[in-house]
């Protein structure tokens, strides 16, 4: 709910309480004004008009006042480019809201107002209009954000899984501002998966 153009820096904070004396900050939201966007192509992206300079940095989720809109993939001092949710080396993990499963969506490339979800299992109860959001497997994107809203289970006949097709949370043509979100454990919670994959 923005109501005009942003003239400060806006940053809302999140935190995780660790016992009954300590609070610390998880997620840090900075607003940031939309300067170019792309629709039509099979790998869109967005420029916001925030940077290095306010504290955005490679890796961090962007959302809209609907839901997510994309991933930061890189920056200058006051822009940074943003890989749209509308691209198709873009994977999210989400869950249907309704029963709590998670599972990856994705563009296929085809209209801007849809994205897919695979591999869902027949026995999940799925239903026209139930709400697919971020889960708690996202590193990026806190659980809980809209992704979107089942629109069609298309069935495959030959195996025990549906394929869902989701109407965007975001309706990605008239983006005007959006919010950075920094996940400040992320890198700590990388490091560590990396470690033990070495390890391994």
């Amino acid at each position: 709910n923005y109501e005009g153009p942003d003239t400060t820096m806006q940053v809302h904070t999140d935190t995780v309480v660790i016992d009954t004396t300590v609070a610390i900050q998880k997620y840090i939201w900075r607003s940031a004004k939309v300067v170019n966007n792309t629709v039509s192509m099979q790998n869109n992206s967005l420029t916001i008009e925030r940077g290095e300079n306010q504290g955005v940095q490679k890796d961090m989720g962007v959302v809209g006042p609907a839901g997510v809109v994309g991933r930061v993939v890189s920056t200058s001092s006051n822009y940074a480019v943003v890989m749209s949710m509308l691209n198709r080396q873009f994977h999210i993990s989400s869950k249907l809201k309704k029963t709590g499963e998670a599972f990856t969506v994705y563009w296929d490339g085809v209209d801007p107002n849809y994205v897919m979800m695979n591999n869902v299992p027949k026995i999940i109860p799925v239903a026209i209009g139930d709400t697919v959001v971020t889960s708690h497997y996202s590193s990026v994107f806190p659980a809980g954000i809209p992704v979107g809203t089942v629109a069609e289970v298309i069935d495959n006949k030959s195996s025990n899984f549906v394929t869902l097709r989701l109407k965007t949370a975001t309706n990605f043509y008239n983006l005007e501002y959006v919010t950075v979100v920094e996940n400040t454990f992320r890198n700590e919670q990388k490091a560590l998966e990396e470690a033990t994959k070495i390890n391994n």
